[in-house]
């Protein structure tokens, strides 16, 4: 079987390496040569693969090559969406570097691919194929730990440090899968806390807590500002605790302390034990190579790879619930406007909520006059339907229509034919100029700027009718973000806090804190 890499770069030689020792490698595919002359010349040049010549290839010979069975891609991420679906649609098994791509959106495209070309699409969480880690899950499931209560990861290190992705992208996808594979469900709720030091907008440090509905709590906290490495998960169950530490002989430690109240006493007995070597995870087998012999076995047998589409789908679904969990955007996602003042606010301030003033034509007040009562106005060529809820000194201009059960913050402006969709929430200080229709889904932050006539989208498939809502994905727009003129955002992104998307742009990805992207499809070309 022909195996070819695609991105040769600081985890890619790894895979040229260990491809090389399994007798699978093909041939390299990389933008640049130039720094990668040792790599070339120790694993390609010289050599032949099993059926056929070796060496490196452009990425279109590569994918017309029918001697390529199966690639593995190892680029940057926001490269991995469109190679992976080049390569399913050419007929090529396909390995994807963590995470699989940018969005659930884009791993659900690549699913459907590879199911209708009968492709192998796996995703490399390297942890699910660590022997010590294959041994701790097995304890776990066999209930020697008892009821799971607990779970922590650190993933510390000095150095990485990138500008185009930050920590949380980086390092957390490992820890995501490795939690998830132990507890055995997608959490209720996720929230993150981040902070940026080296590059605006580029989270360095990130802590994520986790719940989940059987009542397990978790933490994964990773930085590349650590002065030492460091890599370790413990657990916590209710018959003993374990820890993974790939840094030490042991790998992983299992601790049976017994913790006893004695009468009335206010402080428990802790009674510790010396921990134990949990038996085969001090196996010395290297993780790649566990996780590319399953790739090639899973090729060549058509089975279901142990870290296929699903859980891809699984990590990033996580990650992104991380992302839309800031306190502004978990009230939005609570779909309530009333939010405490230390929560940094959607809403500072009461909000008035009163059904459409429907009138009889003999009525003698003019339209929406009980809502200019309320400190708000709303121009008479207006409808606003009912259990709509608006900020004081809101001004609504001509001809606009505010849908049911929709939510608009204080001060906002809302320009001449604008439609807000049923169940849109939109924050203070936003400003929404004339032609903009909102449609459900959409969720506009504080002090946001959307220019005339821009275009947002909810549906992922506008072409596959009947399935409604299903199809639905959501789209945020956080605090202080600038939409220009005409700019199209596709639905299932994120256009990240002070951000500027220039007039006309077609924004098909999520957009980083105060990036400045413009084009079409559009680029990020700085920050603010």
């Amino acid at each position: 079987m022909n195996i070819a890499v695609i991105g040769c770069g600081y985890w890619g030689k790894n895979h040229v390496r260990v491809l090389d020792e399994l007798g699978h490698l093909y041939g390299v595919c990389d933008k640049d040569f130039s720094d990668k002359k040792e790599l070339v010349n120790k694993y390609v040049m010289g050599k032949t693969a099993p059926d056929g010549r070796r060496g490196t290839c452009t990425y279109k010979n590569m994918l017309e090559d029918p001697k390529v069975d199966a690639v593995v891609i190892a680029t940057p991420t926001d490269m991995h969406y469109r190679i992976a679906m080049d390569a399913l649609e050419a007929g090529k098994h396909v390995l994807v570097e963590k995470p699989m791509a940018m969005c659930t959106a884009e791993v659900e495209d690549l699913m459907a691919v590879a199911e209708e070309n009968e492709r192998v699409l796996m995703v490399g969480h390297l942890l699910d194929y660590h022997p010590a880690v294959v041994s701790l899950k097995e304890y776990i499931k066999h209930g020697h730990l008892g009821e799971i209560q607990y779970i922590y990861s650190n993933r510390l290190n000095i150095g990485r440090i990138r500008k185009s992705e930050d920590v949380l992208s980086s390092f957390a996808p490992h820890d995501i899968a490795l939690i998830l594979g132990i507890i055995g469900e997608t959490p209720n709720n996720v929230d993150v806390e981040e902070s940026s030091y080296m590059t605006t907008g580029v989270s360095d440090i990130t802590m994520m807590h986790l719940e989940f509905p059987g009542g397990v709590k978790g933490h994964i906290f990773v930085s590349w500002l650590h002065p030492v490495k460091e890599q370790k998960l413990v657990v916590i169950g209710d018959r003993g605790m374990a820890v993974f530490d790939d840094s030490t002989e042991d790998k992983v430690r299992i601790y049976t302390h017994r913790i006893e109240w004695i009468g009335s006493d206010d402080v428990a007995n802790i009674k510790k034990a010396e921990y134990k070597r949990l038996p085969g995870a001090s196996v010395s087998e290297e993780p790649l190579k566990n996780e590319l012999a399953h790739f090639i076995e899973c090729c060549q047998s058509g089975a279901n790879p142990k870290t296929g589409g699903q859980e891809a789908w699984d990590v990033l679904n996580v990650m992104e619930m991380a992302r839309r969990q800031d306190p502004i955007q978990y009230e939005l996602k609570k779909m309530t406007m009333k939010i405490d003042k230390e929560m940094s606010g959607f809403v500072e301030g009461e909000v008035v909520s009163m059904p459409s003033p429907l009138l009889d034509l003999e009525e003698e007040a003019p339209r929406n006059t009980l809502w200019h009562q309320a400190g708000i106005f709303v121009h008479e060529s207006c409808y606003i339907d009912e259990d709509v809820e608006i900020g004081e000194g809101t001004k609504v201009w001509h001809f606009s229509h505010i849908q049911k059960g929709a939510k608009i913050g204080e001060n906002c402006t809302i320009g001449q034919n604008v439609n807000i969709g049923p169940g849109v929430v939109i924050g203070n200080n936003v400003k929404i100029q004339n032609n903009v229709s909102v449609y459900e889904g959409v969720y506009i932050c504080n002090d946001v700027f959307l220019g005339p006539s821009c275009v947002f989208t909810n549906v992922r498939k506008p072409g596959d009718f009947g399935k409604g809502k299903d199809c639905f994905s959501d789209t945020w727009v956080a605090r202080g973000a600038v939409i220009g003129a005409n700019a199209t955002i596709v639905c299932g992104v994120t256009i990240g806090e002070d951000a500027f998307v220039g007039a006309g742009s077609v924004v098909t990805k999520d957009v980083k804190a105060r990036a400045i992207t413009f084009g079409n499809p559009s680029k990020q070309r700085g920050y603010r």
